[in-house]
């Protein structure tokens, strides 16, 4: 029996796909966490928790050394949220060429009169715009979200180009082939009408849209930033804003130094928010967790590297523990000096930490108490795992 406790709302769908051994809300001690944006930082963490799936693609609310520290695997949802998050970008764009807010704005300050629809006849030349049709679009980050944006833009009509130094096998099978790929940022956006960036957040994509880059594109440029706070420098783009490069900036991250800018449109991260977004991620979230709570198999973690093999022994032994020499060694001897066979074995790393699952036979009770013990007893070893193949007879 696992037990399960959610933060914030998740959608009932997602819920549902626990089935009846689990329990949702009913423990201290629970097993996995299932989230949207608390904020986990300054949490205590039970030690029994296993595993915390993000229901969605941002993480930055989890403090993911202190996890691994506690033995706790950490899951998103990527695409979960890419469809919602395509049509607030194709709106956006929209929104912005064509000058729908300051024109909505016109008409709810228009003074009422009998001239009204003089003046609006004459006013309305004032919210010009342009069509996307045969217009440059630049896509940086060709992921879930990014690929989408980009067969989008092409089935608009526009002449699409992408940069992703990092572009997945499954990404670029989902490419429309009339989707360019540029090698630098340089050459991605020195033609572009309209520039989107669709990257994760870390260390290297931090402030990677700034200065240098903004000296790249060309002059009325629309920018749209619906990734993560801090990948847009924000003063560097009130500062091509000011000159003239950037036309107009759609984010949806609020900065103080943005505020206040007629240039710019800051929604209240509404890009995941929909219904089906919502529904769409809490299940993912469901299902990767109980695929690592009852096989071990890891999938979409954003602390540890994926592992998966099918579970077709009788037990699989699963250790979280320290990327150092002879991990490996010192698991396999622990299990053989009990006698027993090791039918398959996987082993991943990431950064400090690594993960390796060993399926066996079948093994009596003292065997496991032996093996788990001195596992358990290592030095480099942060959680060690039991699982039991309900299917194998």
């Amino acid at each position: 029996m696992y037990q399960i406790k959610t933060f914030n709302a998740i959608a009932k769908e997602g819920l549902a796909e626990f089935g009846r051994n689990y329990h949702i809300n009913e423990s201290a001690t629970p097993d996995a966490y299932l989230i949207r944006s608390v904020d986990l930082h300054d949490h205590e963490f039970p030690k029994s928790l296993k595993a915390i799936a993000r229901c969605g693609a941002g993480f930055n609310n989890i403090p993911l050394d202190k996890a691994l520290e506690n033995g706790t695997i950490v899951f998103n949802t990527p695409g979960g949220n890419a469809n919602a998050v395509k049509e607030l970008i194709v709106a956006s764009m929209i929104m912005a060429s064509r000058n729908i807010i300051a024109a909505a704005e016109w008409s709810v300050n228009a003074k009422p009169g009998a001239d009204i629809t003089l003046r609006t006849e004459k006013e309305k030349t004032s919210f010009n715009g342009t069509e996307l049709f045969g217009k440059t679009l630049a896509v940086i980050g060709l992921g879930h979200v990014g690929s989408r944006v980009a067969n989008i833009g092409v089935a608009l009509g526009m002449k699409v180009i992408g940069y992703d130094p990092y572009l997945s096998v499954e990404s670029a099978w989902s490419l429309s082939g009339d989707v360019k790929r540029a090698e630098t940022i340089e050459d991605v956006v020195k033609d572009a009408d309209f520039v989107t960036v669709h990257v994760p957040k870390d260390h290297e994509t931090t402030g990677l849209i700034s200065y240098e880059e903004f000296s790249y594109f060309k002059r009325g440029t629309f920018l749209f930033n619906f990734s993560r706070l801090g990948i847009v420098d924000n003063r560097a783009a009130a500062s091509a804003i000011a000159d003239g490069t950037v036309k107009k900036y759609y984010t949806d991250f609020s900065d103080e130094v943005i505020l206040n800018n007629p240039d710019v449109v800051i929604m209240p991260h509404i890009g995941g928010s929909t219904i089906e977004a919502e529904i769409g991620c809490a299940k993912i979230a469901a299902q990767e967790t109980k695929e690592f709570l009852e096989t071990g198999n890891i999938k979409n973690a954003v602390n540890m590297a994926n592992v998966s093999a099918p579970f077709k022994s009788a037990n699989r032994i699963t250790v979280l523990h320290k990327n150092i020499p002879n991990m490996l060694g010192q698991i396999s001897t622990i299990i053989a000096q009990e006698g027993i066979n090791i039918e398959n074995l996987v082993n991943s790393s990431k950064d400090d930490y690594a993960y390796t699952m060993v399926d066996v036979e079948e093994m009596d009770n003292d065997s496991v108490q032996e093996i788990m013990t001195n596992l358990e007893n290592i030095p480099a070893v942060t959680r060690v795992r039991l699982l039991n193949n309900p299917y194998k007879k």
